[in-house]
């Protein structure tokens, strides 16, 4: 069998290593800039290595599962990372929500040195996550497509196939994009029907029966809207705006305009000035009305 690696044991991260490494029986090696996670996971078997480079240079198939563009960068491409110390024949499974540019970039760099490169984002929440039942897209070959899915659906229901490299980050940016643009919406249903004196949690239940009906509405809205549920440690308004300012960057090298990406771009920069840049980005429902 394979040998397998996974950097990056966040919010996201860690859950996904775990049901991986519990449900294939794989050896596997970790690392994160964090000690608590590794520790965790070596309790499944897992062992803690010492950098991104070590495990690029010692396994088969490397997971990776990073807060964004910049950290990518930094792990492929900077000191001590994957294009310095990776092995031929290596392949790498980015898991990160990263520019569809940088990521073609990073692939293209790699592969003078007989490294592959699989974009691989995810979708769901963090409770999906550790349900092992998140939505992953894949951007590769069909080989390579072929070669990483088992893998991908120990910890998901859904692996999809999206098309060439960048693919899968193409369509995890614009699935975060509608996302965040139906928050907005909900948010402003709920000031208006608020304010026009209906109760909120009737309200959302009769939209839940009707064409307004969505996976936002029954998870972001019920779970987090109507109770005012916005925690610290679940996707917070920051990676919102990262990952919206992608879908931006889409729009202008396609000469697209994307007025509703804008318009939840600037709710969600209102609900950051505010203090809220750290909780649940749901939290932008706080702000409604307001700047």
């Amino acid at each position: 069998m394979e040998t397998i690696g996974f950097a990056g044991l966040g919010v996201m991260g860690e859950p996904i290593c775990r049901n991986i490494v519990t449900k294939s029986g794989a050896t596997a090696q970790v690392f994160d800039l964090s000690p608590a996670p590794m520790q965790r996971l070596a309790e499944y078997g897992a062992r803690p290595a010492g950098s991104v480079g070590e495990l690029a240079a010692e396994v088969d198939i490397l997971f990776l599962s990073l807060p964004g563009g910049p950290q990518l960068d930094a792990v492929a491409r900077g000191p001590g990372g994957i294009l310095e110390r990776g092995r031929a024949g290596l392949l790498v499974v980015d898991m990160t929500t990263a520019p569809v540019g940088l990521t073609r970039e990073i692939a293209g760099d790699l592969a003078g040195r007989g490294i592959e490169w699989v974009d691989a984002p995810v979708a769901r929440t963090r409770a999906a996550a550790e349900d092992g039942t998140l939505s992953i897209m894949v951007g590769g070959t069909d080989a390579q497509f072929h070669r990483v899915e088992h893998w991908l659906a120990h910890a998901a229901e859904e692996v999809t196939h999206c098309g060439p490299l960048g693919c899968g980050q193409v369509a995890k940016i614009l699935n975060n994009m509608v996302l965040f643009e139906t928050v907005v919406a909900l948010s402003e249903a709920l000031a208006l029907g608020t304010s026009a004196g209906m109760d909120p949690e009737l309200l959302f239940r009769v939209l839940s029966k009707g064409s307004a009906d969505s996976f936002a509405l029954r998870n972001h809205g019920m779970k987090a809207m109507l109770p005012g549920n916005f925690p610290e440690g679940a996707f917070p308004t920051d990676y919102a705006l990262k990952d919206v300012s992608y879908a931006l960057d889409l729009a202008r090298e396609a000469g697209i305009a994307a007025p509703g990406a804008e318009l939840a771009k600037a709710r969600l920069e209102v609900s950051k000035a505010a203090g809220f840049g750290a909780e649940y980005f749901p939290a932008l429902a706080k702000v409604t009305g307001k700047g």
